[in-house]
């Protein structure tokens, strides 16, 4: 048993190709991931293979491979283009005495240096306790040792093991309660503003597409917005009025999607998700100049029918057209509703079309509002006479 290292920037990216159609992109991904991360990429070894290895996943000749090329490359740290299960990592870390992650465990530690917010750090904390939970049976050697004697904890004979899963099941379930508070909160919050009348557009989409940027063109904000994967982790909510209306909306900036995103994500996530499933509006941002963008859109479409969102309106936003050939326009479909908005968040061509689609909206809510209203009115009128008829 070895003890495991603190790695360093330098790291190899071990992907094998199952016969998936989207494995270039997913291999792609996993490099920008491990820049945002603060890696370097010092090599990728690739294989192909039929189905995993049950014990070391690539199987033993591949991953003797892949430690040959990170002892090469005096690489400390190992990332699979892939979900390993727990005996699988503790397999690889001991064969190839190095740290090995996968691409789970990547994504949480960009999401535990994006988040900033109270909510978004006790989420991150939250997946990466359920994440690691499942792991304690790695290459930590004080884990074999036994705690007992009197006063300690957990009583003669029980393992590190066990009591650490113990803690980490108890800050779980603590940390869960603390969610469960701010969820409760932000939903009398939303409970206001539709009592308001005031309504809520959340942008969604692939990670990277452009949302940050679309929204501080709209709102005049400062969210941080870059060219990296998972820019932005916390919902970013501003107040956005619209003249043509004559009323403001709430527009929210969620967290971006990505290619296989781990259902434990998903599931950590949805407070912050949730503001999309409570939206009245989904702008769908989509990088309009990517050569994948229809398996992204594809992607975002499965989240989003995942937390819930079939029944919410939803228009897509064709951004980047300053990197094609496209102009900025408002598409219809055949019964001249909208479907999509091609601009520019960047350079701000366009947007103004997206501010009248937007105003567009609301008009029609407030009037579908009015119409509800009027004709709830009419059944209780109705219903009133009706009971009066039947008392004379």
């Amino acid at each position: 048993m070895f003890e495991r290292p603190e790695h360093g920037q330098a790291v190899i990216l071990a992907s094998l190709d199952f016969g998936k159609e989207d494995y270039s992109e997913g291999l792609s991904e996993l490099e920008l991931l491990a820049g945002s991360a603060g890696l370097v990429v010092v090599g990728v070894v690739e294989g192909k293979r039929k189905r995993p290895d049950p014990a070391l996943f690539a199987g033993s000749g591949k991953a003797d491979e892949i430690g040959d090329a990170a002892r090469a490359a005096d690489a400390s740290l190992i990332i699979f283009n892939h979900e390993l299960s727990p005996v699988q990592e503790r397999n690889l870390e001991r064969r190839l005495q190095c740290r090995v992650l996968d691409r789970t465990a990547l994504i949480l530690e960009i999401f535990a240096l994006r988040a900033r917010s109270n909510e978004g750090k006790l989420q991150v904390e939250l997946a990466q306790l359920r994440h690691y939970s499942t792991r304690l049976v790695r290459g930590w050697t004080h884990l074999e040792r036994q705690k007992g004697g009197i006063g300690m904890r957990g009583g003669p004979g029980e393992s590190q093991l066990e009591l650490d899963r113990r803690m980490i099941l108890a800050k779980i379930k603590n940390i869960e309660g603390k969610l469960e508070k701010l969820a409760k909160s932000r939903a009398l919050q939303r409970r206001s503003r539709k009592r308001g009348g005031v309504l809520s557009v959340s942008l969604v989409g692939y990670t990277n597409a452009g949302k940050s940027t679309l929204f501080n063109t709209l709102t005049h904000a400062s969210a941080f917005a870059a060219d990296q994967l998972f820019a932005t982790l916390d919902t970013t909510t501003r107040k956005l009025w619209l003249p043509e209306a004559g009323q403001q909306i709430v527009l929210s900036d969620t967290v971006g999607f990505i290619t296989r995103l781990p259902h434990s994500l998903i599931s950590a996530f949805h407070a912050t998700l949730e503001e999309a499933v409570q939206a009245d509006l989904l702008l769908h941002v989509v990088d309009s100049a990517s050569p994948n963008r229809e398996r992204q859109i594809v992607e975002v479409e499965k989240v989003l029918k995942e937390i819930g969102t079939e029944q919410v309106p939803q228009f897509q936003i064709m951004n980047k057209v300053d990197l094609t050939d496209a102009e900025p326009q408002v598409a219809r479909d055949e019964y001249g509703k909208i479907a999509a908005v091609w601009l520019s968040a960047k350079t701000g061509d366009g947007v103004e079309l997206l501010r009248s689609v937007l105003a567009e909206f609301a008009r029609d809510q407030q009037h579908e509002t009015r119409v509800l209203a009027a004709q709830e009115a009419e059944l209780s009128q109705s219903y009133v006479e009706t009971n009066i008829d039947g008392l004379e």
